[in-house]
C-alpha cells in the first residue's frame, strides 16, 4: 500500500465522493459499508492509529530511558544500579494495581443494613397483585404479626384461609432474604410488621334477568411483611 494512498487529498476527506471513499477503504482492507460520516471516520481513525505506529517506534528509538542514562554515566556499577531500580519500580506497579482492585471489591461487597432510625435492623419482602381481597387478607396477617418466624409458620400452615398459602410464600421469602442478606437464621427473625393495601380492582360483568348485567369486582390485595432480629423485642 503506498503512502500516496494513505496521506488525505489537500480538501480532506470530505471532498471525496462516496464512492471514491469506498474504493480508499477497501484498498486499506478495511469495511466499506455505511454513511459518508461514517467512511470519513474510518479514513480519519486509520489516518491516526498509523501516525502513532510511526511514532512510537522513533520515540521508542531516541528516547532512553532512566535506567540507560544512569548506566551511560555510572558505567558497569551504575548499570547495575539501575537495573535493580527498574526492577523494584516494575514489581511495585502490579501490586498498585493489586491493591486497588482489592479495595474495590471490598467496597462492592460490604452491604449497609437497612435500618430504622432507632437503629433496629428490617428485613423486608413485599408482594403484589395478588389475587385476594384485602380484607381477607388483614384477618390472617393480625396472627402473624408480632410473631416469631417459626411461630408464624405454624399459624399459616393451619389457617382455613386460601390467602394464607401467598402469605406463607411472603414470609418465606422474607426469610430467604434474611440469609442470604445477612446471613440470618429463621430461628433469629420476627415479624414487626405485615400489612396489606389494596390493589387496583378488576372489574367484570355478569348476565342477569331482563337482559341486565351485575358488576363483578375482583379486588387485588398489596402485601408487605418486615422482620427483624428477636434482639429487637418489644
Amino acid at each position: 500500500m503506498s503512502d500516496e494512498m494513505r496521506t488525505p487529498p489537500e480538501g480532506g476527506w470530505e471532498s471525496l465522493k462516496v464512492d471514491e471513499l469506498k474504493s480508499e477503504l477497501e484498498a486499506r482492507g478495511l469495511p466499506k459499508s455505511g454513511k459518508k460520516d461514517e467512511l470519513i471516520a474510518r479514513l480519519v481513525d486509520d489516518d491516526v492509529a498509523q501516525q502513532d505506529n510511526v511514532t512510537a517506534p522513533a520515540e521508542e528509538a531516541g528516547a532512553p530511558t532512566a535506567a540507560g542514562e544512569a548506566a551511560e554515566q555510572e558505567g558497569p556499577a551504575g548499570g547495575k544500579a539501575a537495573a535493580e531500580a527498574q526492577e523494584v519500580e516494575e514489581a511495585e506497579q502490579p501490586a498498585r494495581r493489586r491493591r486497588g482492585s482489592a479495595e474495590t471489591s471490598t467496597q462492592r461487597e460490604k452491604k449497609t443494613p437497612a435500618r430504622r432510625p432507632d437503629g433496629e435492623l428490617i428485613v423486608r419482602a413485599r408482594s403484589k397483585y395478588v389475587r385476594s381481597a384485602p380484607r381477607k387478607a388483614r384477618l390472617v396477617m393480625n396472627h402473624i404479626r408480632g410473631k416469631e418466624v417459626e411461630q408464624a409458620r405454624a399459624i399459616l400452615n393451619h389457617a382455613p384461609r386460601a390467602v394464607a398459602e401467598d402469605i406463607l410464600k411472603l414470609l418465606n421469602s422474607a426469610i430467604a432474604n434474611a440469609e442470604s442478606a445477612y446471613e440470618l437464621g429463621p430461628d433469629e427473625l420476627r415479624v414487626v410488621r405485615a400489612v396489606v393495601d389494596e390493589g387496583p380492582t378488576i372489574k367484570r360483568y355478569r348476565p342477569r334477568a331482563l337482559g341486565r348485567a351485575t358488576p363483578i369486582k375482583k379486588r387485588t390485595s398489596h402485601m408487605t411483611i418486615e422482620l427483624t432480629t428477636t434482639a429487637n423485642g418489644r
